[in-house]
């Protein structure tokens, strides 16, 4: 989208006598034509005329509003923000470690059916614990699968006091 610069000048009272130009009108029409090809020369775009109004001082403590007459002109302004040209950074090389769900610490768990003691009812326990001390788990709980919440909070617990204990 181009960016403008505008110019407002004040619009010609009398017109200028130059020779052939005859007549009051004539003259005004010359005198709006030098001054509008003279601003064209330099760049600028007629856009409109305004009659505005101008709040004057009369005398020590009175104002009077007088109208005047002027002409807008416009042309494309050579802006910084066309020339700016920020510098791309390369991407971030932080590696984040992907959260482990219940699912997870479940595949994660040792399967050896052979050494594992059936009788003792807190091994899966210490098994999710020594999961969960080696995952990289924030604290954080994954919402979006709420069936199984208290066994997660459980083994997370577990971990902690396994945590705890060892130190």
């Amino acid at each position: 989208m181009p960016r403008y610069e505008y110019k407002i000048v004040p619009a010609p009272n009398r017109g200028v006598k130059a020779k052939g130009v005859k007549g009051a009108e004539a003259r005004f029409s010359h005198g709006l034509e030098e001054l509008m090809n003279s601003l064209a020369a330099d760049g600028w775009e007629y856009q409109r005329a305004e009659t505005l109004p101008s709040v004057e001082r009369t005398g020590l403590t009175g104002t009077t509003t007088e109208w005047r007459n002027v002409l807008v002109f416009r042309r494309p302004r050579e802006s910084d923000a066309e020339a700016f040209e920020p510098e791309l950074l390369p991407a971030p090389a932080i590696a984040v470690a992907p959260i482990k769900t219940e699912a997870d610490l479940d595949k994660d768990m040792p399967r050896d059916t052979s050494a594992q003691d059936t009788s003792a009812q807190d091994t899966p326990q210490k098994d999710r614990a020594e999961v969960a001390k080696t995952s990289n788990d924030n604290g954080v709980e994954d919402t979006s699968n709420t069936r199984n919440v208290g066994t997660s909070l459980t083994s997370l617990a577990a971990a902690r006091e396994a945590e705890k204990s060892t130190d």
